[in-house]
C-alpha cells in the first residue's frame, strides 16, 4: 500500500465513477446536455457523501481547469474580510477556461456579514464565474443564500452500496473480505463513503494473511463480538435480564463505543422482525450476515413472536438520545434491557 490514503486514491474522477448519487449525477449531467448553467448550486449532506469529489467533477465537466478551480475551507476563512477579498478576485477573469468555479466548502461555517457579502455576489455575479456551495450543516444557512442557489441534497449511502465498496476496494488493494467482515465494516461506517474506507484502511494495514475475518475488524475497531450480541438478543427474548446484564459487562470491557454495540443488537432485531414480516427479504437478509447468525435470527423469527416484536425494537432505538450523555456508557441500554422485562413482568401481573 502506499502512503495515500483509500479515499483519496478511490476518489471517482469522472460522474462515471461516483456510486450511491445517482439522482444528483443524472441532474447535473442533464444540465450540461442542455447548456444551462446555474450560477450558484448548493451541495448539502453528511460527512463523506461525495459532495466536494462531484462539485470537482462538476467543475471538469464544465470545463474550468485546475488553475480556475478554486476550493475555499470556510472553517479557516470564515470571516467578511476573506468574503470582500472572494468578491475582488471573482471579477478577474479566467486563466485559461471558459470559467472560474468556486468550491466553499462548510459553507455555514460562515458568520453573519460574511453571508450578508458574499449574498451580493450571488446576486449579481459575473459571467464567467459559477459557485458550489458545500455544507453538512444546511440548516444553518440563511434562506436568502439557500433561494439564489440550486440545491442538491446528498443522501447517504446504503449499507449494500458500502459494503460493495469495502469488498471492491479490498479486492483491488489484493485483499479478502468475508463478507461477514465487509457488513460489519459497511455498518461501522455509518453511511460515509470516506469512514468506510478509512475504517477498511485501518484494518486491512493490520492483516498478516490479506484475508479480514469478522474477528479482525472487531478486536481493531473495538466493536463487540457476534456471540456477545447475540447473547443481548436472546436475553431480550427470553427476558433473562440477569443474561442481558452479564454479557453488556463483557461488552464494555472491549467496545470503544456503546453506538456500535447498539447498532448492531438493533440490527439484528430489525432483521428478525424482517424475516418474520417480509419473507421475501430472507435471501438478502442472509448474504449480509454470517451463517451462525442467520440460523439464530430465523428461529427468533418464528419462535419469539411475543418478546421479539416492535415494542422491543422502538425500546432500543429510544436509547440512543441518551448514549452521548450518560455518565455510565454502558447504562443506557442496561435501561433499556430493564424496561423490557419491567414491562413483560406488570403486563403479566395485570
Amino acid at each position: 500500500m502506499t502512503d495515500t490514503t483509500l479515499y483519496r486514491k478511490y476518489r471517482p474522477q469522472t460522474f462515471d465513477d461516483v456510486i450511491g448519487q445517482e439522482a444528483i449525477v443524472g441532474a447535473l449531467r442533464g444540465a450540461l446536455a442542455q447548456g444551462v448553467l446555474a450560477h450558484a448550486y448548493l451541495f448539502a449532506g453528511s460527512r463523506g457523501t461525495g459532495k466536494t469529489s462531484i462539485a470537482r467533477i462538476f467543475a471538469s465537466e464544465i470545463g474550468a481547469s485546475e488553475n480556475d478551480t478554486y476550493e475555499i475551507d470556510a472553517a479557516s476563512n470564515r470571516g467578511v474580510d476573506d468574503i470582500r477579498a472572494l468578491r475582488e478576485a471573482v471579477r478577474t477573469l479566467p486563466f485559461d477556461s471558459k470559467y472560474k468555479v468556486y468550491i466553499i466548502d462548510e459553507v455555514h461555517m460562515l458568520t453573519k456579514e460574511a453571508f450578508n457579502a458574499l449574498l451580493k455576489t450571488l446576486e449579481e455575479p459575473p459571467s464567467h464565474v459559477v459557485f458550489i456551495l458545500a455544507t453538512t450543516e444546511e440548516e444553518k444557512l440563511p434562506e436568502t443564500i439557500v433561494s439564489r442557489c440550486q440545491s442538491f441534497r446528498f443522501k447517504k449511502p446504503s449499507h449494500a452500496t458500502l459494503k460493495k465498496l469495502v469488498e471492491t476496494v479490498a479486492k483491488k488493494e489484493g485483499y479478502k473480505v468475508e463478507a461477514s467482515s465487509a457488513d460489519l465494516l459497511a455498518l461501522l461506517g455509518d453511511g460515509s463513503f470516506r469512514d468506510t474506507l478509512g475504517i477498511l484502511q485501518k484494518v486491512i494495514a493490520s492483516s498478516k494473511d490479506k484475508v479480514v475475518l469478522p474477528e479482525e475488524v472487531e478486536m481493531i475497531v473495538g466493536a463487540p463480538g457476534s456471540r456477545v450480541v447475540n447473547d443481548i438478543i436472546l436475553a431480550i427474548a427470553d427476558r433473562k435480564i440477569e443474561q442481558g446484564l452479564t454479557a453488556l459487562a463483557c461488552a464494555t470491557e472491549t467496545v470503544g463505543d456503546m453506538k456500535i454495540l447498539l447498532d448492531l443488537v438493533v440490527r439484528k432485531v430489525r432483521f428478525v422482525l424482517l424475516l418474520r414480516f417480509a419473507p421475501g427479504m430472507r435471501t438478502q437478509i442472509r448474504e449480509d450476515v454470517a451463517e451462525e447468525d442467520f440460523a439464530l435470527l430465523e428461529k427468533l423469527a418464528k419462535e419469539a413472536t411475543k418478546t421479539l416484536a416492535s415494542r422491543e425494537l422502538s425500546e432500543l432505538l429510544s436509547t440512543y438520545r441518551d448514549l452521548r450523555t450518560a455518565a455510565v456508557p454502558s447504562l443506557p441500554i442496561e435501561l433499556a434491557l430493564m424496561r423490557i422485562v419491567d414491562h413483560t413482568d406488570s403486563g403479566s401481573k395485570k
